[in-house]
């Protein structure tokens, strides 16, 4: 018997979401029912909104949640009601070319829930990411959901699902911050903060914060920044080379995703420094680079997906940092808000008013 319940729609290219009441089946096999308890506004909510994404409208949005189990399809066995889990938008195959290769955070066919949710007319939803979480209650594939420990509350547990996860796992596993590494992060909203969180966490010895706005930077200061940069009214790369002995940094890391943030990426590291791109740029946007400076500086470029991150293993241990002290989930809330107040929650994030603001349900 399907569930009848509130849900945040976008249903046409850029119009303001809405609430609606939809439909969710009872999970199928491989499926789980979650109630969903908390889960945060991202940027990619408002790129499906806005038609950046794809266009298959009407979408069902949200994606960084955490909730509890209400029911399990046939053959789900390693998760149960009244389990308390966070939602992936990454669930490995296992048998694609690359998990057959050992490299399951690649995965190239994720798992998704097979039976579509729909509007009360029967009118199928595409879920923001394979999730769709702005809603009482959302069907996912069982791989989907990761069991963490039930004392992280739900507000800062599901930001672990999306944004904190990509930029932490951007320092820690794309760029392989080191101890004694010199790290910079450009752009410090909630994912470049999460990757000065992971870099300080992993050890390194001096990390860069760059913003053009000193509110921010005074923000990334409490994720384990050791030094600023407002870049409005400085050379970021001159001030990043002055604070590493003129050398550069060895991982630099561009949570803003645009061109002139990668150049400046690109300059700012040391000879065979790592620069890895985590922020998502327009379709749109190209980059030139003179071919003789990727020769002769070495070192690599990397794009970050998902943080390289392959949620069985990384959800819990974060969640494990964050109940010990060590990773300041809390510090990414900004706010709480209720399911209709998604669309308002749109307006402060584009203006940088929030790292995250949070539906509570």
């Amino acid at each position: 018997m399907p569930h009848e319940v509130h849900a945040v729609v976008a249903a046409e290219r850029g119009a303001p979401v809405e609430l609606q009441t939809i439909l969710v089946p009872d999970p199928g096999p491989g499926e789980v029912l979650v109630a969903v308890q908390a889960c945060g506004v991202c940027h990619t909510d408002l790129h499906y909104r806005d038609g950046a994404i794809n266009g298959e409208f009407p979408f069902l949005l949200g994606h960084e949640a955490a909730g509890v189990i209400e029911a399990v399809g046939p053959g789900v066995t390693a998760l149960a009601p009244g389990d308390y889990v966070v939602l992936a938008w990454r669930a490995p195959c296992g048998t694609c070319r690359s998990c057959r290769r050992g490299r399951p955070w690649y995965c190239f066919d994720s798992a998704n829930a097979t039976q579509r949710m729909t509007l009360r007319d029967g009118t199928p939803l595409a879920p923001a990411l394979g999730i769709g979480a702005f809603a009482e209650k959302t069907l996912v594939a069982a791989g989907q959901a990761v069991k963490v420990d039930p004392h992280a509350r739900p507000e800062a547990a599901g930001l672990i699902g999306c944004g904190v996860m990509a930029g932490y796992g951007a320092a820690v596993h794309t760029g392989a911050v080191g101890s004694g590494d010199t790290v910079a992060v450009i752009g410090c909203g909630g994912v470049g903060n999460a990757a000065i969180a992971g870099a300080s966490i992993a050890g390194a010895r001096r990390v860069i914060a760059v913003d053009i706005d000193d509110r921010k930077l005074d923000g990334a200061t409490r994720f384990g920044a050791t030094h600023t940069v407002n870049s409005r009214g400085t050379d970021p790369v001159e001030a990043v080379r002055g604070l590493t002995g003129g050398h550069g940094a060895d991982v630099v890391i561009d949570a803003v995703g645009r061109p002139e943030t990668y150049r400046q990426g690109f300059s700012m590291r040391d000879l065979a420094g790592t620069l890895v791109l985590v922020g998502v740029p327009d379709p749109d946007m190209r980059i030139e680079l003179p071919l003789i400076d990727l020769f002769s500086r070495g070192g690599a470029l990397k794009s970050s997906w998902y943080g390289d991150c392959l949620p069985s293993r990384d959800f819990p241990v974060l969640i494990d940092r964050y109940l010990s002290g060590r990773l300041d989930l809390d510090g990414f809330v900004t706010e709480t808000i209720a399911l209709d107040e998604v669309e308002p929650a749109f307006d402060k994030m584009r203006d940088g008013r929030v790292l995250r603001s949070v539906v509570v349900i």
